[in-house]
């Protein structure tokens, strides 16, 4: 298994699980409930893991696939630029995690506070985990690029212009 492999294979996680956390946060918060916002909490610091494997197999993943067809430099640069945003917001919220954890835990009273942290810092990471993801998906799915169509009708030679002498 090579990092682009890897790579692949964990991904996925700090953008889903930020999504799911942030929507399991937001329940604790509603439902008034710290064991809701305490698995919240276990997910935004899991997604900070994941995001941290991540970057690390990202540069391997990178040489691999700038040897492929129709990937270019700018295409990778863009999703490395999103990435390392992503990666700074999930570590930040699984740091506020942590906090929140131990504050739950210990019935601060500034335990309500750090979880509207978390929430904000959640919806920035949601928001960095779609743009990351999509600028991903694009390295290898063309069809999802901003100009699919015009690439796909340049290389299909549909839509040129006929001449009809």
């Amino acid at each position: 298994m090579n990092d682009a492999h890897v790579h692949l294979v964990v991904n996925h996680f700090p953008i889903i699980g930020t999504l799911f956390g942030l929507g399991i946060l937001l329940a604790g918060i509603f439902m008034k409930n710290n064991v809701i916002k305490n698995i919240a909490y276990i997910l935004f610091l899991v997604a900070g893991i994941f995001a941290a494997v991540s970057m690390a197999t990202g540069e391997g993943a990178e040489e691999i696939a700038e040897k492929l067809p129709s990937v270019t430099d700018q295409i990778i640069h863009e999703h490395e630029e999103m990435a390392e945003k992503l990666a700074i917001v999930l570590y930040a919220l699984g740091l506020v995690s942590l906090i929140g954890l131990y504050a739950n835990l210990k019935n601060h009273a500034k335990a309500s506070l750090v979880s509207y942290l978390a929430v904000a810092i959640a919806i920035v990471g949601v928001f960095l985990g779609k743009q990351t993801g999509t600028t991903g998906g694009e390295i290898r799915h063309t069809e999802i690029r901003t100009n699919a169509t015009a690439t796909a009708v340049d290389q299909n030679g549909v839509g040129e212009a006929e001449d009809d002498d």
